[in-house]
């Protein structure tokens, strides 16, 4: 490009620039800093970017290329001969066409044009009318065992006896609730094969059925034991020996899934053998040879390999297509090679005698001791009240009586507080003696006494319900110092966490002075092979900030003063970072902070933060009390549904439990729908851009605790009622949305258009705070748009129809996806046309995969 072209394209830039400023375009200069010397922020650029891209006579522009050249001028000389690319030259490889389905051996085949035969009103009808029954159905049988065992178990004769039912009961239930997703996949199924289905057919209801049931089975309990594994192959899955997989999201397409010898996958990994796309199901296998390390948080889309030896980072992805080269170590989305070796601790030796005597000690552990206690304390409350007692008996119905009432309301509240404080007592005391256990930086072998003891003390602070009730106020600081977090000298915010935050073990986590930290933070304290693990300090600085989704790892290069964007890829090789920001997958350096922000800084110093440090405390408490009263009150309403339903038995039969099963799912979605509407004034929310010290955030905060009602949702998943209970909450939604699993937080902001299809893992969040700044704005997702598996929409973004955003990709706030166009990435940006020109990295061709047979 000549002088004079590129003096042309500077101008035009700083036009574009100066109208998103809205500013006069001699008050941008070529060679003034975006961030630094002009004020903008991401969001201010984002918006500058889907301005540059409507042009025909400037280039496209990413963010990526904004951060990397920060002036008008070494942006408008990066691009000398062709169009700046969304990331670093990555090394080519085979990735389907977005509409594509796998097929077998990994290959792709271009989809029929038009909509699926699922979109017709009828079918979603009847689908929607068929899971219904399912629920109701499942909700009598379910009540019906329940009810008949508790009284044949209260009907032993001495504590031996009572003991001795309650273990034979807990076994034939345990028994029963594994082998029935079995049963029904390989009578309903047979094998998965890669295929497509439209949803809301019949081949999809069938789908549903096994998928759910696979996915509730209590079996998903022993992620991280030998047993998980046998699990999964009698589902069909192909895997070698000595896999140790410890994620809980359970594969669908089982018999898609094929892993090698010695494998390790790590927590929060998702490879389901499926996606939704466009209105379909597209099954696919996903294929790994033999000591292949999966990060966490890792996610595997269909059609994806890895060769034997290789590497997937935490935090990053493969996209249909693609294949690691075996030995070699990939990372970020989607993935590309790296030089840095992911596998942390090294192996031992770990015998098949081990992993049996393991599994045999959990089994043990739960027939023996979990399933006859909670007998023991079902029988305790309803034997200390004659009313409640009552209720199992063969008498006539007492449910209608006052001394019912009162005796199910001191209960509830006997049980509900009594739980809180056992539990905190037990957090804070058993798991910190157990941790002396364990030597830090000793490597240990797996399914042995002190696998089990890490396994003790992960599950046993890692508390969902204490997190949400402390969180994001002053009280998260002293409950995480309690259950052993070196906090250093913290100096307190009201805001240091969010209401999710995860951990291997807590007396291993170590966080600096003044660090804030929001969201989902998983921070990795144990390193695992397939035969060992150890355990390590996670370290993060003084005086930084974390942002949503984030997975921490002990050996992370980041130090005091850093800001990590969500989703980013914490690395962990290189010098160590300080004063900066990190963005993306792999990550990539950007401004700790901006100038619009810093204007807000008056609020958090000196006695003004004192003064408003107090006042949020204040409502914050009031919030947490709120917190507790409305669980409390759904847990007393659902007891009485419950035992009501246990009163009537005898006079109506087993269809009462049917209607209770209805009673109680209406009244939860009505109750919190409620409260939440009711925390947010019966307004909708509207977007903020204010001080963590203002009372408008504070009214916010109370939204999100009060509003924190993802268990439920889950029900949900791939149903029509999703889209109901969406729009219920306040969300603007059309119709035949297909929602898999997506997550929102602000419904109210969120708008999304006819047919769109939300894959599992979905997130949309109308927020981000950085330091002490809130900020919140809408979401606008149009019609027939995709949302991949993973995949992460911030605020201020509008995505066109027929739009896609692949798996793990995170779009950036006040990002704007044309119409039918295909995003991917972390950040995401538009993908180019995708070809396989390397047939060294090229998907492999047609034909089983290593060890199967050839799928029917």
């Amino acid at each position: 490009m000549t002088h004079s072209a590129t003096a042309g394209t500077e101008t035009l830039l700083a036009e574009v620039l100066a109208g998103v400023l809205r500013v006069d375009v001699d008050r941008v200069p070529v060679d003034g800093h975006f961030f630094a010397d002009l004020g903008a922020d991401s969001l201010v650029m984002a918006q500058f970017c889907a301005r540059v891209r409507k042009r025909d006579d400037l280039p496209a522009v990413s963010m990526k290329d904004v951060y990397r050249h920060s002036t008008i001028e070494s942006l408008a000389a990066a691009f000398t001969d062709t169009a700046p690319t969304a990331g670093p030259a990555a090394r080519p490889t085979a990735t389907a066409h977005p509409a594509a389905t796998a097929t077998a051996g990994g290959m792709v085949a271009e989809p029929p044009s038009g909509p699926p035969p699922g979109s017709r009103p009828w079918h979603y009808a009847l689908c929607g009318t068929a899971q219904l029954l399912t629920f109701l159905g499942f909700s009598c049988l379910g009540a019906l065992v329940a009810f008949r065992g508790y009284t044949w178990i209260a009907a032993g004769s001495g504590t031996a006896d009572v003991y001795l039912r309650a273990v034979a009961f807990g076994a034939v239930v345990l028994v029963g609730l594994c082998a029935l997703p079995l049963a029904a996949k390989w009578i309903l199924i047979g094998r998965f094969t890669p295929r497509r289905i439209p949803v809301w057919s019949f081949a999809y209801l069938r789908f549903w059925w096994v998928r759910t049931l696979i996915r509730t089975s209590p079996a998903r309990l022993f992620a991280g034991s030998p047993l998980y594994v046998l699990y999964l192959r009698a589902l069909g899955a192909h895997i070698g020996k000595g896999v140790s997989i410890f994620t809980r999201f359970v594969p669908a397409c089982t018999d898609l899934i094929s892993m090698g010898e010695r494998t390790v996958v790590r927590k929060d990994v998702l490879l389901s053998g499926y996606r939704a796309q466009d209105g379909w199901i597209e099954m696919g296998p996903v294929t790994l040879g033999a000591d292949v390390t999966l990060g966490e948080q890792a996610v595997l889309d269909i059609g994806t390999s890895m060769g034997d030896g290789s590497q997937l980072a935490h935090a990053s992805s493969l996209h249909p297509g693609q294949t690691v080269p075996p030995g070699e170590a990939w990372h970020g989305t989607p993935a590309r090679p790296a030089s840095t070796d992911y596998r942390a601790v090294e192996p031992v030796e770990c015998g098949t005698l081990r992993r049996a005597l393991y599994s045999l000690w959990r089994l043990m552990a739960i027939v023996l001791v979990y399933l006859p206690l909670t007998v023991a304390g079902v029988t305790l409350v309803l034997t200390a009240a004659p009313q409640l007692d009552a209720v199992v008996s063969a008498g006539p119905p007492v449910f209608t009586s006052l001394a019912f009432f009162l005796e199910a309301l001191v209960a509830s509240l006997v049980v509900f507080v009594g739980g809180l404080l056992v539990g905190l007592l037990t957090m804070s005391t058993v798991p910190r003696l157990l941790s002396l256990l364990i030597e830090r930086g000793r490597i240990y072998p797996l399914y042995g006494f002190h696998y089990s003891i890490q396994r003790a003390v992960t599950r046993m602070t890692n508390f969902r319900f204490f997190t949400t009730l402390f969180g994001d106020s002053s009280a998260i600081v002293h409950y995480l110092r309690t259950l052993g977090y070196d906090l250093c000298r913290y100096r307190q915010t009201g805001s240091n966490f969010g209401l999710l935050v995860k951990y291997d073990t807590p007396y291993l986590s170590q966080v600096g002075t003044g660090t804030m930290i929001a969201d989902g933070l998983s921070v990795i304290n144990a390193d695992f092979s397939s035969t060992s693990f150890r355990a390590s300090r996670a370290v993060i600085g003084a005086k930084s900030f974390l942002g949503n989704n984030i997975v921490y790892p002990p050996r992370a290069r980041t130090g005091d003063n850093c800001l990590l964007a969500t989703k980013v890829m914490v690395p962990i090789e290189g010098p160590v970072r300080e004063g900066v920001g990190l963005l993306g997958s792999p990550s990539f350096e950007i401004p700790r902070t901006v100038l619009r922000d810093s204007r807000l800084d008056h609020l958090a110093r000196g006695d003004e933060l004192r003064r408003r440090l107090a006042a949020k405390n204040k409502h914050n408490a009031s919030t947490a009390g709120l917190f507790l009263l409305t669980r409390w009150f759904h847990f007393f309403v659902l007891a009485l549904i419950a035992m009501a339903a246990f009163d009537l038995y005898h006079a109506l039969g087993p269809l009462v439990f049917a209607v209770s099963g209805l009673l109680t799912l209406a009244f939860t979605v009505g109750y919190f729908a409620l409260v939440e509407r009711a925390a947010m004034g019966f307004r909708p929310l509207r977007p903020l851009y204010c001080s963590i010290y203002e009372p408008a955030f504070w009214a916010h905060e109370r939204f999100w605790k009060l509003g924190a009602i993802h268990h439920y949702m889950q029900v949900f998943n791939g149903t029509p009622f999703k889209s109901l209970v969406w729009r219920l909450l306040g969300v603007r939604i059309g119709r035949r949305v297909f929602d898999d699993g997506c997550a929102m937080a602000e419904r109210t902001l969120v708008s999304i258009g006819d047919d769109c299809t939300l894959n599992a893992g979905t997130v949309i969040q109308c927020h981000s705070q950085e330091d002490g700044a809130f900020k919140s704005d809408h979401i606008s997702i149009g019609a027939n748009v995709t949302l991949g598996v993973g995949a992460f929409v911030h605020y201020g973004t509008k995505v066109g129809d027929g739009a896609q955003l692949a798996a793990d990709s995170f779009l950036m706030k006040g990002e704007e996806v044309p119409s039918g166009s295909r995003w991917s990435g972390n950040p995401a940006s538009e993908a180019e046309a995708e070809t396989v020109d390397d047939p060294e990295h090229a998907a492999p061709p047609p034909g089983p995969a290593a060890g199967r047979s050839p799928l029917p």
